[in-house]
């Protein structure tokens, strides 16, 4: 049997994996960079990094959970849809299903031969694949959308977090600045090598967003640093 592995049916993972992380990386480094210039003493910077870490794991894996939850309710509510029109309108659903087959250029005879085995097998799951466009792949999970979610930002904001740590106070917003880009264009890469997409455009695309965070977050904390001097 000729089996294709696709990367699409890692999109589910992959999208809460980059985000995760991504957010991590700029979020906590932003936060980081804004803080030290404040003019902040190092160990509040390292407690800001710390606190911005906990904070926005727990955040990151909530709102995914939230949000794909309210995913999965849409999805189970249009199968439970599907399954009451199945069982009072069957010919009907038929109807349906060839009429969809035969818009993607099936002949009419051929159109509803296919749709009558295919519910034959499976009607459920023919007209959630087909009308609806769910499938094993593409399907809500909450669950493992959250545990990607927190565990890649906290990845991603353990970095800004052991630099503000390790690095001495005078030059910690250069490390930070250059560490938060290399492990962007480097997370970027990645993503583009597991999606097979195009790198530089992923490289390019998250390091100019990201580094535009950071410098804005330097320039309020700045601000801020000389409004409360």
């Amino acid at each position: 049997m000729h089996r294709e592995l696709h990367s699409i049916g890692r999109v589910g993972w992959l999208r809460a994996a980059v985000l995760g992380a991504n957010d991590g990386i700029v979020s906590t480094a932003s936060l980081v960079l804004g803080v030290a210039s404040a003019g902040s003493s190092s160990s509040g910077v390292l407690l800001a990094g710390v606190a911005g870490l906990v904070a926005g794991a727990m955040s990151m894996a909530t709102g995914e959970y939230v949000s794909v939850s309210s995913q999965a309710d849409t999805e189970k509510a249009a199968i439970a849809q599907e399954k009451r029109e199945l069982a009072t309108d069957y010919d009907g659903e038929v109807q349906e299903l060839t009429s969809l087959y035969m818009q993607r250029g099936l002949a009419s005879e051929l159109a509803r031969e296919v749709a009558e085995q295919l519910m034959a097998k499976d009607a459920l799951d023919a007209h959630a694949r087909e009308e609806l466009g769910l499938t094993e792949t593409n399907s809500a999970r909450p669950l493992q959308a959250a545990i990607f979610s927190a565990i890649s930002f906290s990845a991603g904001a353990l970095l800004p977090v052991l630099v503000a740590w390790l690095t001495p106070a005078p030059r910690v917003l250069l490390f930070i600045i250059l560490s938060t880009l290399f492990s962007l264009a480097l997370l970027g890469y990645i993503s583009s090598v597991a999606g097979k997409a195009p790198p530089l455009k992923a490289i390019s695309r998250i390091t100019f967003w990201s580094a535009m965070a950071m410098a804005l977050s330097m320039g309020a904390g700045s601000l801020a640093g000389q409004a409360l001097a």
